[in-house]
């Protein structure tokens, strides 16, 4: 696993004044990447989901929670960093197409790597094995992203962004959706089962859907995924600019306010759907994000607040990829691996360390965060140990 990949990033280095680590890190991005995977892991391991708060959990369909600003803070992540790692490596002498057959190894990797957590431990068999999944979409969005930053420049990125959001809107709201019908004529707008994008998982014999009728990470929505990438590649391409770093931080802000603010106004013609990755949900994600990463850089870049209060997230940040494998892995783990109990019963690990260390302490939603903390703390130590030994596994 490699520094160098979307999400750990590690050759992201700053052109101009502003501030950076003695390695020439963008702490900024830094803090924000490992913010993010912490976020994952907690959000993903809640220990009883019926009982979570609400913060902890994805919206039911239309709408969001914080829960569901997880996953494109971490395509938009892979975006800014591919401005970074590839400006940064064209200038030793690498060529375009080594580039190339660097980031297809990758994404190749990182996919295969998705299809195997999705089956680990013991799901191998094509009737209960999902294909889609959330390392394959980021596979799918690099590569993609890194061919138009190859190949293109900032017109085409923009065009492409566009073209996605825009012609993704036409297809969920005018295609008809066969045997179903026209969608506000025939069925509502976005129903969850009779979209097009539903209709897709359900015809392309891919394996195992999520939600059995339905895919989150299914192929159609892929499409504005894609968007959400290169929506970070502008703004790694604005952060490498010449321009000051309050000015940088300053852009960063008011492009998030606007991205906001567009983000919910289209919210009422194609509603903010985490699930259908909508294009409202895009640019108000992408405005989100932005907000995010303009208080990172502004502390860290602008103010110079380097305390050890952000070495946390460092850690994380630093080995991304490694954070979020081992994290589903023992998840996996606990999850499929079973305890037989001496009455006869049958428990999961999760299900038995949930119950016999946790349950009673609190309330069932405090029970429930206590659980996800934890196992974010596990986690963290995990990492650490690599980090304080400057391990930082590559792909």
């Amino acid at each position: 696993m490699s520094p160098t990949l979307p999400i750990a990033a590690g050759q992201a280095t700053l052109t101009s004044q502003s501030a950076q680590s003695s390695s020439g890190r963008l702490l900024a991005l830094d803090l924000f990447r490992g913010a993010t995977i912490a976020g994952m892991i907690l959000v993903n391991n809640p220990g009883d989901e019926q009982t979570a708060y609400w913060p902890l959990k994805h919206a039911n369909w239309n709408g969001w929670t914080p829960t569901d600003l997880v996953f494109p803070f971490f395509l938009f992540i892979v975006g800014v960093s591919l401005a970074f790692s590839f400006s940064s490596r064209l200038r030793r002498g690498e060529t375009r197409a080594q580039l190339l057959s660097h980031v297809l190894r990758r994404g190749l990797i990182l996919f295969a790597l998705g299809v195997f957590l999705n089956g680990f431990p013991d799901q191998y068999h094509t009737g209960t094995w999902r294909f889609y999944g959330v390392l394959q979409r980021i596979a799918i969005c690099y590569v993609v992203s890194a061919v138009l930053v190859l190949w293109s420049d900032r017109r085409g990125w923009i065009i492409t962004i566009v073209a996605s959001l825009v012609g993704y809107w036409l297809l969920m709201r005018f295609v008809p959706v066969p045997g179903f019908g026209v969608p506000t004529r025939d069925i509502p707008l976005l129903d969850p089962d009779r979209n097009l994008a539903a209709w897709l998982d359900r015809t392309i014999p891919f394996g195992h859907l999520y939600e059995g009728t339905r895919d989150p990470e299914g192929v159609l929505s892929t499409i504005p995924a894609i968007a959400t990438s290169l929506l970070g590649v502008l703004t790694g391409e604005w952060l490498r600019s010449e321009r000051s770093a309050r000015a940088k931080a300053l852009g960063l802000a008011i492009f998030g306010v606007a991205g906001l603010a567009v983000g919910k106004f289209f919210d009422i013609w194609f509603p903010i759907n985490k699930k259908l990755w909508t294009s409202s949900f895009v640019i108000f994600t992408a405005g989100m994000a932005l907000v995010c990463l303009a208080v990172c850089y502004w502390v860290l870049d602008v103010k110079r607040w380097r305390a050890g209060w952000a070495m946390p997230f460092r850690v994380f940040g630093m080995n991304a990829i490694a954070a979020y494998v081992f994290a589903e892995i023992i998840s996996h783990w606990i999850e499929h691996m079973y305890v037989h109990l001496a009455n006869g019963r049958s428990l999961t690990w999760q299900e038995m360390i949930y119950q016999r260390v946790f349950a009673g302490l609190v309330s069932p939603p405090n029970l429930s965060l206590i659980y996800a903390l934890v196992y974010v703390l596990i986690c963290w130590v995990a990492m650490w140990m690599l980090y304080r030994k400057g391990i930082f596994l590559k792909i």
